[in-house]
């Protein structure tokens, strides 16, 4: 995707290995110490049963006590608390537990595995099946989307007691005092801490109740290698956008691949990335599903523009407020910047923004103070020709191509036009542009600083000059719930577009 990525400041980013390091020390010791676990055989009916019987009676059992003493205050803040930071849970939070806790989880885990070797009736197959068991289950119960539907149920009435369901979990990291149980809640409904919403609650996620937001950013999937910084991908890459690619992302490439053109052929929406909240406005980013090089191609151009078409329609609809083209939605040559839909839309209640003021106003803040005279790569986009006069104004001279000093002549007032220029005696040591090739940064002058004002970063080709970035901001530590930025910026920092 676009622009996921881990917070630094995630309770998941710390200790999110801890589980992996310990359990995998555990099994070599038990594949060492335990003696026929190096020659159980494939599968034993009995010692699956086995295997089952103690999950059902012993491990639940043992689990629901002890995680509702963990919520006495004694044990909650010391522990226990770690956990319940994600209020909001997704799948990492299943296994982001304090040390102490992920030594008492694999003891109770250890019972239902090692009691049939120990009994001579253990299997391969049994082992590998209740670790994926566990880990499926303490996965979806932390997605926060709710995926069982709801004809199970209706089938099988008795499974309510036996397996639980997203919504009946994320109830408990809300209300803290309900539903303790694993995975099979008749421990809560036996002694009475069952949450009285959980069905309800349940209902009401299946036929989603859609939030109506203030805001919505219509972004964009960028390249295969953001595909990597996905949250539930590799952590560890995705805490490091701006950074350069390690050698193993190339290892999922084919993953990237795949979901690539399953996004090309099935996409035929926009869908939602993130709900974020700025005090009391709310805001989504939705994502077109296509790739940069998507919108490179002509022959797309009718097919994203419906897309984009069929957003701005949706968020119209809904009430939402405002909604800004993010990356290439807003492309002059797909759509002038939104004005294509503005014009065939009169009556359009959402309105649309671009990002080109905000843009223009970073691109401006970049520049040296002193500076007397730039060199404007282009001139022809909507940001270069705000910031050539905002420049000549200024009293800095702004040297360019014939092509652009004639364009660009017309929209500058009579006292400015001095400042505007197609040829100099010097060259200047800034340079700025949309796209500033291979050629043009060559040409350029020892030291020389390029700005870009485009959406996405130059392409570095120099050692001895200096690349601004991309027009970006910091985001403001009122946002909350940000797990995402442009995967070539830094944390909290987003694109100005």
């Amino acid at each position: 995707m676009c622009r996921y990525l881990v917070m630094k400041n995630d309770p998941c980013c710390s200790d999110r290995d801890d589980q992996i390091i310990f359990n995998g020390l555990f099994f070599y010791l038990a594949y060492a110490a335990v003696p026929n676990v190096s020659r159980m055989p494939v599968w034993i009916t009995e010692g699956a049963i086995i295997t089952a019987l103690l999950h059902i009676g012993p491990v639940e059992f043992l689990y629901y006590w002890f995680h509702r003493a963990l919520h006495h205050h004694f044990l909650y803040s010391r522990y226990h608390s770690h956990h319940h930071a994600s209020i909001v849970t997704e799948p990492i939070t299943s296994v982001i537990h304090p040390f102490a806790e992920h030594v008492v989880y694999f003891l109770l885990f250890s019972i239902p595995m090692m009691t049939p070797i120990f009994m001579g009736c253990g299997s391969v197959l049994a082992v590998v099946l209740y670790i994926t068991y566990i880990d499926f289950m303490n996965n979806m119960g932390h997605c926060n989307f709710e995926l069982v539907p709801k004809h199970i149920f209706h089938v099988f009435p008795a499974l309510k007691y036996l397996m639980y369901t997203p919504s009946f979990h994320s109830l408990h990291h809300t209300q803290f005092r309900t539903n303790y149980s694993l995975f099979m809640p008749f421990y809560d409904y036996i002694y009475n801490t069952m949450d009285s919403s959980t069905d309800e609650l349940y209902e009401r996620t299946l036929k989603g109740t859609e939030e109506t937001p203030d805001l919505v950013h219509l972004t964009h999937m960028t390249n295969l290698r953001s595909t990597y910084h996905l949250r539930v991908g590799i952590a560890s890459i995705a805490s490091r956008p701006s950074e350069s690619p390690v050698w193993y992302m190339w290892m999922i490439w084919p993953v990237a691949w795949l979901s690539m053109v399953l996004a090309w052929v099935y996409g035929s929406s926009a869908f939602v990335i993130e709900s974020l909240t700025l005090k009391k406005f709310k805001m989504q980013t939705w994502a077109i599903p296509r790739y940069n090089f998507h919108y490179g191609l002509i022959w797309q151009r009718e097919s994203i523009n419906s897309l984009i078409e069929k957003a701005i329609l949706d968020a119209d609809g809904r009430g939402v407020r405002v909604l800004s083209l993010g990356l290439l939605n807003q492309a002059k040559q797909l759509n002038g910047n939104g004005e294509l839909f503005t014009h065939k839309y009169p009556k359009l209640g959402v309105r649309l923004v671009d990002g080109s003021g905000l843009a223009t106003a970073v691109v401006l803040k970049s520049i040296p103070s002193d500076t007397k005279h730039v060199f404007l790569c282009g001139g022809s986009s909507k940001v270069e020709r705000a910031i050539a006069t905002a420049l000549c104004e200024r009293g800095v001279q702004v040297i360019m191509n014939q092509k652009e000093y004639d364009m660009l002549k017309l929209r500058v007032s009579e006292s400015s036009i001095a400042y505007l220029k197609f040829s100099s005696d010097e060259t200047p040591q800034i340079w700025i542009g949309d796209i500033i090739d291979d050629k043009q940064q060559m040409g350029a002058p020892k030291g020389a600083t390029f700005i870009p004002t485009s959406q996405f970063p130059l392409k570095r080709m120099r050692k001895d000059c200096t690349y601004l970035s991309s027009p970006a901001m910091k985001i403001p530590e009122a946002m909350q719930n940000v797990h995402t930025c442009e995967n070539w910026l830094p944390r909290r920092v987003m694109s100005a577009w």
